[in-house]
């Protein structure tokens, strides 16, 4: 009977709270009725967004001053010193130094954050990851701020508002935290099509990469490289990280999190105070702009990608990581990165998503940091003297000199004088515009299914089964049924396969049709079925690229291995399987019953890495038993190191085994798969680097349902 008081106040609530908004129309905070709150104000369907556009920069101006002094997105991160070196000059297409000077050693920061938790939330959330990177060149601070996934979710930053506040924790419980798994999420996404094509990367392994080291960077955007003469190429920028793209499976991230909330932060930090230095190549994608409209996507819609097999990844540099912050706070926390950083060289184009960043980056550091002063924090500093005639305000930490602070002056002899074009002057590229002013986006944006529908293709079989889990997962956590029909008539347009599978695990059949037109992201006069969505074009069958079994599997550098060991174990086996780890690059841990030490057959004594009530096989590449029969009659009597195995197991890792070590696997779910390719039972060490090099064997996973953990 309380149960069904309780169901029918939620019922009244919700039904007021739908009658307290009944009939409003959506005004600006002076109340001035709103028409379109999704596009901002450009000098055409394609052109330059218009700094007049009060109506954006009211809408972002409160979403960025939202938090103090948190970052809104972005704010649990981690980040690291290095240097960018130059491979090939670029002089053809960019007058910029760091892309035409082979001879330089550019300084760096890049940091890598989760978007939508807080600064206390766990390193692997499902989401995407930012990629920041400050390039402090000769020319000036260049901030190349991109994602780990190459589109975005929304295509004009007037939506940004939006896309956050529904992912955030809903306003009114404040949970869930660093989750998009619930109903403001997917309603704003099955109302808002644009999302598609990044969503269903947020749905892949992609949103849960197995360490920050090993996962791609993009610019996202498309911007433009411009040369001595004046000329102008397209370009997207990525990052290509040297130990390949690996991710770790849901089940692993949920446990990840409780053993080791901070897994990412962690790992970065001890991979780089042990020297193994993160490395990534920066590649570019350059396309002539008079092919502008050579494709069936629009360069300027940053929810796209140009396929590889259309526009190749040409290499061009590779940036190193060598060297952890100082404090944590002081660099990391307060560093700031502005898309509009550019140096001579590099420019803008009319992304409008790209757009409305340059005005809200630096928004939100005059809230977050408290100041314009902001660059003078010693992580913010560029390497080059400064000169302007900006003065005082907060936090001044430098002390100006002489007597004038403006221009022209003649007291001063006019210095800071203007440079020219030939002593290194900025000049933004002469691009012609005429065109009417209007807030609408262009219908070649249109396209929401095609690109996600490619990408879905492209992935392989494992890769598909676990954008199945996630979407049936993400969905099942919502409580509204219409959002899940929505959601699973879109997901029916990109593929219908896998919207079968979804419906299937929701217990719900997929609508034929949608009564209303989906996409909503227009304004209030805009002709509706214009921008509605169009049908979904196959221009490419499969991209290699977008899909992780195509990535590099020939190194096990900084891959963590556990060795299964007690008192007794046995040193012929485990001296040359650990020489040869190690001389491959992998970390080796052994995990006893107890800390402290143990003794091997042998009777030497060795530094017990973690006990194995402090530690999960989560946070291990594999594992290594190296036998001898004390020690294994003693792990034989822990069920924590069946479980270890027949986790490692369940995940498809590699395992191996000498001699009595057999005995462990005979006690686990293991025993009867020995002939796994992934299972080495008393065979060579340099067999088990190769299987830990193919990070996963995937071809296990068909034996894997039943495994207790």
């Amino acid at each position: 009977m309380k149960n069904d008081k309780t169901d029918t106040k939620k019922i009244k609530d919700l039904e007021k709270s739908k009658k307290d908004m009944s009939g409003k129309a959506l005004t600006t905070n002076q109340g001035l009725k709103v028409n379109d709150t999704n596009n901002s104000l450009k000098s055409g369907e394609r052109g330059s967004t218009l700094l007049e556009d009060f109506l954006l920069r009211e809408k972002i101006t409160n979403f960025d001053h939202e938090r103090i002094p948190e970052r809104i997105v972005h704010a649990r991160g981690s980040a690291a010193h290095g240097y960018f070196e130059l491979y090939d000059s670029l002089e053809e297409y960019s007058k910029a130094g760091i892309f035409t000077d082979t001879a330089r050693k550019t300084p760096v920061f890049a940091r890598f954050s989760t978007v939508a938790g807080s600064k206390g939330s766990p390193d692997l959330a499902r989401d995407v990851r930012g990629f920041a990177v400050k390039f402090y060149t000769q020319e000036g601070t260049w901030d190349l701020v991109g994602n780990n996934m190459p589109i975005f979710f929304i295509q004009d930053a007037m939506k940004f508002p939006d896309l956050i506040h529904s992912v955030k924790p809903e306003p009114n419980k404040e949970i869930p935290q660093a989750a998009s798994a619930h109903d403001t999420f997917y309603d704003f996404v099955s109302l808002t099509t644009e999302t598609l094509h990044n969503h269903i990367w947020v749905m892949s392994d992609r949103a849960i990469p197995r360490s920050l080291r090993m996962m791609e960077g993009f610019g996202i955007h498309t911007f433009r490289l411009i040369n001595d003469k004046g000329e102008a190429n397209f370009v997207k920028f990525h990052w290509k990280p040297k130990l390949g793209v690996h991710s770790v499976t849901w089940e692993e991230a949920v446990k990840i999190n409780g053993a080791d909330p901070d897994f990412h932060r962690r790992d970065l930090w001890d991979a780089i105070e042990s020297g193994h230095y993160p490395e990534w190549e920066l590649g570019v994608q350059i396309v002539p702009e008079e092919d502008e409209h050579k494709y069936d996507f629009d360069l300027l819609d940053p929810t796209k990608l140009i396929p590889e097999e259309m526009v190749p990844v040409k290499i061009i540099g590779k940036m190193t990581l060598n060297r952890n912050p100082e404090n944590f706070f002081a660099e990391t926390e307060q560093v700031a990165f502005l898309p509009g950083h550019i140096v001579p060289g590099i420019d803008f184009t009319n992304d409008p998503l790209l757009q409305g960043r340059l005005f809200s980056y630096r928004d939100t550091q005059l809230s977050r940091l408290g100041s314009p002063n902001f660059h003078q924090i010693p992580i913010n500093r560029p390497i080059v003297e400064t000169h302007n005639n900006q003065r005082d305000a907060h936090m001044q930490m430098d002390i100006p000199k002489g007597q004038t602070a403006y221009f022209p002056n003649s007291l001063s002899g006019g210095c800071p004088h203007l440079s020219k074009m030939a002593e290194g002057a900025f000049h933004s590229y002469e691009e012609r515009i005429d065109a009417k002013k209007i807030r609408t986006r262009s219908e070649s944006f249109n396209d929401h299914f095609s690109q996600p529908a490619l990408f879905y293709r492209s992935l392989a079989d494992w890769e598909k089964e676990h954008v199945v889990a996630a979407y049936t997962f993400e969905l099942g956590k919502c409580n509204h049924d219409h959002i899940k029909q929505r959601m699973l008539w879109l997901i029916s347009q990109i593929d219908t396969d896998l919207s079968k599978e979804v419906a299937e695990g929701l217990g719900m059949e997929i609508p034929s049709t949608i009564d209303k037109p989906i996409n909503q992201a227009i304004g209030a006069d805009a002709d509706i079925e214009k921008h509605q969505p169009g049908k979904k074009k196959i221009y490419l069958e499969k991209s290699e690229a977008l899909s992780m079994a195509n990535t590099k599997f020939d190194s096990i550098a900084t891959r963590q291995i556990a060795v299964l060991a007690a008192d007794g174990f046995s040193m012929k086996n485990f001296k040359p399987f650990k020489q040869t780890l190690e001389e491959e690059g992998a970390v080796v841990k052994i995990v006893a019953p107890h800390g402290g030490s143990i003794k091997c057959d042998e009777g030497m004594s060795h530094k017990v890495d973690a006990a194995i009530a402090t530690t999960e096989s989560v946070l291990f590449d594999a594992i290594y038993i190296p036998g001898g029969e004390k020690s294994i009659n003693t792990l034989l009597n822990n069920g924590k190191y069946l479980k270890f195995i027949n986790e490692t197991f369940k995940y498809c890792k590699a395992i191996a085994v000498n001699d009595e070590g057999e005995e462990l696997l005979n006690a686990s779910f293991v025993v009867d798969f020995k002939e796994d390719k992934a299972i080495h039972v008393n065979d060579t060490a340099s067999n088990f680097v190769s299987s830990i090099a193919k990070h996963r064997n995937w071809e296990r996973r068909q034996h894997t349902n039943n495994v207790p953990v």
